[in-house]
Parts: C-alpha cells; sequence; structure tokens
C-alpha cells in the first residue's frame, strides 16, 4: 500500500497537487512535520514561490534532516515540482540560496532582454531519455523566472525551449522532477504524475 506525503510548507502549493492526487483516486496526507514523512513510499515536493523562501521554510519545520534520511538514504521515490525542483540542487541565483545540493548545478534567471520573465503558460517538453515513468512530448504549464543548469547533464529528462533550450525535468535514481507544474497541466500532468505513483521502491 503506497503511504503518499506530500509536503505543505509556506511557499508551496500543497493543495492543487493534492487535488490532483485525489483526482487520481489515491489516498495522501500532507505532511507538516518530519514524522509525517516516515514509511512514505511517494514524497512530493510542490513549488511556488522563491528559492530562498522554500529553503527558509524548509528548515523552520524541521524537514531537511528528514528528507534526507528518507530520499538520499532510505532511497524514497521523491518528485519536486518547480521551484522543488530548483532547490534540488547547489545554489539558486534567486535570493542568492543555498539549497540542499541533492544534485551538482545552479539555478539562473531568464535573460529578461529576451524573453518575457517570468514565463507563463504552455510550453511543449521533449524528454530526452526514458525512465519507469512513461512520458511523450507534450506541451506543459510553466510559472518560472528561474531555470537548473546541472553539472551532469545525463540527469536531464526533458527540455523545453524559451530562449534556446533549457532543463524542464531531471530524474536520478529515485530522484524525480520537473520545472513545470504537472498538477496543473491537464491530462499530461495527470499521466506523469500518476506514472509517478505508479513506481515501486527500486524501479
Amino acid at each position: 500500500m503506497n503511504k503518499i506525503a506530500v509536503i505543505d510548507y509556506k511557499a508551496g502549493n500543497a493543495p492543487s497537487v493534492m487535488h490532483a492526487v485525489s483526482r487520481l483516486k489515491r489516498e495522501a496526507a500532507f505532511a507538516r512535520a518530519p514524522r509525517d514523512i516516515s514509511g512514505a513510499t511517494h514524497i512530493i515536493l510542490p513549488g511556488v514561490g522563491s528559492a530562498g523562501a522554500t529553503m527558509q521554510s524548509l528548515r523552520e519545520m524541521g524537514m531537511i534532516p528528514a528528507l534526507e534520511e528518507a530520499v538520499l538514504r532510505g532511497k524514497t521515490l521523491f518528485l519536486g515540482i518547480c521551484v522543488g525542483l530548483q532547490v534540488l540542487f547547489d545554489h539558486s541565483d534567486e535570493d542568492g540560496a543555498d539549497c540542499l545540493g541533492w544534485l551538482g548545478g545552479r539555478v539562473v534567471k531568464f535573460d529578461g532582454t529576451k524573453v518575457r520573465v517570468p514565463q507563463m503558460g504552455w510550453n511543449q517538453v521533449k524528454f530526452t531519455r526514458q525512465t519507469p515513468v512513461n512520458t511523450q512530448e507534450d506541451y506543459f504549464y510553466f510559472v518560472n523566472s528561474y531555470h537548473a543548469k546541472p553539472k551532469d547533464e545525463s540527469i536531464i529528462w526533458g527540455t523545453a525551449d524559451y530562449d534556446g533550450a533549457f532543463t524542464a525535468a531531471v530524474r536520478k535514481d529515485n530522484i524525480y522532477a520537473t520545472q513545470f507544474h504537472a498538477e496543473k497541466s491537464g491530462e499530461a500532468g495527470l499521466a506523469l504524475l500518476n506514472g509517478f505513483l505508479n513506481l515501486k521502491s527500486g524501479d
């Protein structure tokens, strides 16, 4: 039986993700304290707002050591969404924030002299590698001013184009993350979310 934990913090949009999970006829629970992710089979970190505010909220909740234990050492399946992707890297230029550092690289801002910042709306994602989450090229919903530049490009799962190609999704072992809002991306987003929730440990 899956135990799905959706991390609910000040800067997140956990209710929106919870609604998407319920549309898939799944049961999930909000995680508001470290004990709430104990025994979870799937952890989702949603994101709205800034990297700095997200990191501050996670620190105030005492959630970072619990997440590291569950995800890095326990290999619990993890999905980061939007800012939940960005804080996986070493550093974000947004707020000059030091982030979780689970993935090598930094998060940089789109060039506002060339494109509208933030990017808001639907953009086509091309999945550049196969993962156990079965995905295909489709349109997904973005709201972002920043994007990740991984040190190891082999972790890039999907790309989109906004003043050039940028990282739209990453995957490393049990860690999955999307820059786009899967929970707001219609049927394509629900299919991706469902694929993640269908994963078993070790997939």
